[in-house]
């Protein structure tokens, strides 16, 4: 899966001094940027993992019933990828969740901020981060459920009695479901792209003296 990066925003903020609401919000969105390391971190070694698998998966179609012992090594290999791959996940998700918590600390102060335009800034960037985190949520079930369709697969490679029958039904339903992570993968994108370019316009409307790294993106 391909994921948009955040936005990185820098800030000086004077120590020792009480913040404003805007300076508080700004703190709140960069720390939930940070606790999403992790789950960037993810991303590379997950292409590299679904890539590994696909060439596993084409060493075995090739091979015919008379070679059943090296199917039956290749498919147990693959169950280990597709486990690294869950592990993968698992990892993926705890980073989200944790930005998550710290992201909805700024509710709370979106009520104090006494500039209306800032304000609706603030409440159109709270509304499109939690669609965000709905998306990855129906993004995180499609993708579990098509590891658990790939492990059946290399579990079905495992017994002598497989038709091709099942085979090809057990690939449609594996097929389906990567379409569904496909399209909530692009809308994923797609929100976060927009959660940046609305962050920016409360960085500027709050006219806090920022600089926007772009190339994280």
């Amino acid at each position: 899966m391909k994921n948009f990066l955040f936005v990185i925003a820098c800030i000086a903020l004077l120590s020792g001094c009480g913040m404003s609401a805007e300076e508080e919000i700004f703190t709140h969105l960069e720390n939930a940027v940070g606790l999403e390391a992790n789950f960037e971190k993810q991303q590379q070694p997950l292409v590299e993992l679904e890539k590994k698998e696909q060439t596993i998966y084409e060493k075995i179609i090739k091979l015919g019933m008379s070679e059943f012992e090296q199917i039956k090594g290749l498919s147990q290999e693959a169950i280990e990828v597709v486990n690294e791959r869950e592990s993968r996940i698992e990892k993926e998700k705890e980073s989200i969740e944790s930005s998550k918590k710290e992201f909805l600390l700024t509710e709370s102060k979106v009520g104090k901020l006494k500039d209306e335009k800032m304000k609706t800034n603030a409440e159109d960037l709270l509304k499109v981060m939690n669609q965000r985190y709905e998306s990855y949520d129906k993004l995180y079930k499609n993708y579990k459920n098509a590891i658990a369709l790939d492990r059946e697969l290399y579990e079905m490679f495992q017994k002598e009695e497989l038709t091709l029958e099942q085979l090809e039904m057990q690939v449609k339903k594996i097929n389906e479901m990567y379409d569904n992570v496909v399209k909530e993968n692009e809308r994923f994108n797609e929100l976060t792209d927009t959660y940046n370019k609305k962050k920016k316009e409360f960085y500027l409307a709050a006219d806090l003296n920022v600089v926007f790294d772009d190339t994280a993106k």
